[in-house]
């Protein structure tokens, strides 16, 4: 197995890690500052999240300037990406940080378009991410961090940078998703007939 694929494969493995610390009753203490609060579990889960989402253009940047892009790499690359966000997005709902309905909406353009690549793939097609794409992920991962830490350091000014965030990213994940439809809608005719 390559590096790349070794790196990805060490995104999967780190979210269970990042569940755990972010939803498991552990009593690591509490960090405090005036009115700031945030427990050491949710530090130590924010530091794997972000760890583990620098890792996604990492895989891809060592894969292609290296020509080690696989079949398992393309497989596995947007798996671990699902996974990561798909189970922050469910600990942050579960954690009351995130409306579900942001989350539901998220989780299943991210799947979606994930099926969409993968009939293209079976027709031998591959799907490069888009501009909106990249914006989306983005800004899904900028609005998780900024609920991950609990909006720090908007809430000293009073002001709910991780909810605009957030909306941002919701909003940007419709638009992107109906975006690759749109555009790759000859995909789904084509498996029709």
């Amino acid at each position: 197995m390559n590096l790349p694929n070794k790196i990805t494969l060490a995104r999967i493995f780190l979210v269970p890690i990042i569940v755990i610390f972010l939803v498991v009753q552990l009593d690591f203490g509490k960090l405090l500052i005036d009115d700031y609060s945030i427990t050491v579990n949710q530090i130590i889960g924010t530091l794997i999240f972000i760890i583990a989402a620098s890792t996604d253009s990492l895989d891809g940047y060592i894969a292609r300037k290296n020509k080690l892009v696989t079949n398992l790499g393309k497989l596995l690359d947007p798996l671990a990406d699902k996974l990561l966000v798909t189970a922050v997005l469910i600990c942050l709902v579960e954690l009351g940080k995130l409306p579900s309905w942001m989350a539901i909406i998220i989780i299943s353009r991210e799947w979606a378009v994930t099926m969409l690549r993968q009939i293209a793939a079976l027709d031998g097609v591959a799907l490069a991410a888009s501009k909106w794409g990249k914006w989306k992920t983005a800004t899904q991962i900028t609005a998780i961090i900024a609920m991950l830490i609990n909006n720090f350091p908007f809430t000293f000014i009073g002001f709910r940078f991780d909810l605009v965030a957030m909306w941002a990213a919701t909003l940007i994940t419709i638009y992107s998703g109906i975006d690759y439809f749109v555009k790759n809608k000859h995909i789904i005719n084509h498996t029709e007939k």
